[in-house]
């Protein structure tokens, strides 16, 4: 596991939290934070598909939709407990989000190759915690996860 600043593992435990809330709501464990550069936590969210049918509540896009209209998203940064996927990063992109911490990425990786094309500094907590619920969520929801995830009923992960 890596070693976060204080401020930064403040973030991640948020994040976690939001992860856990979102699995006891019977949804995919999945949680983000957003802070600012002093590590006041401005908005938090969890992943939002199977409690709302939305295939675009992500953690990350339901804690950016949490935020609110801002001007300073160049000055955030966000926790997540999973790589984000495609949609996530190009969010983090959209909003020019310079920093992002990554709670682990064994179990997806997302699209971290764009994210550092575009400049953004990466952090990977490779925090057991993260690994674990989605190693649990996996194995015990797996046809769930190929659905978020987009893996074709019936085809090979």
């Amino acid at each position: 596991m890596t070693e976060l600043a204080q401020n930064d593992r403040r973030l991640l435990d948020a994040a976690i939290a939001q992860a856990e809330k979102s699995r006891a709501e019977g949804g995919i464990p999945i949680g983000a934070a957003l802070a600012t550069p002093n590590g006041d936590i401005v908005a938090v969210g969890h992943n939002l598909r199977m409690q709302t049918g939305d295939t675009t509540a992500h953690a990350e896009t339901v804690c950016m939709r949490n935020a609110g209209r801002r001007r300073d998203w160049h000055t955030l940064t966000m926790a997540t407990t999973l790589s984000p996927c495609a949609m996530c990063s190009g969010a983090a992109v959209l909003h020019r989000i310079p920093r992002l911490i990554i709670g682990e990425r064994s179990t997806y990786q997302g699209r971290e190759d764009w994210l550092l094309a575009e400049g953004v500094e990466l952090i990977l907590a490779d925090d057991p915690r993260c690994r674990a619920m989605m190693e649990r969520f996996i194995k015990a929801c797996p046809d769930l996860w190929d659905e978020d995830i987009g893996v074709p009923e019936g085809a090979d992960r």
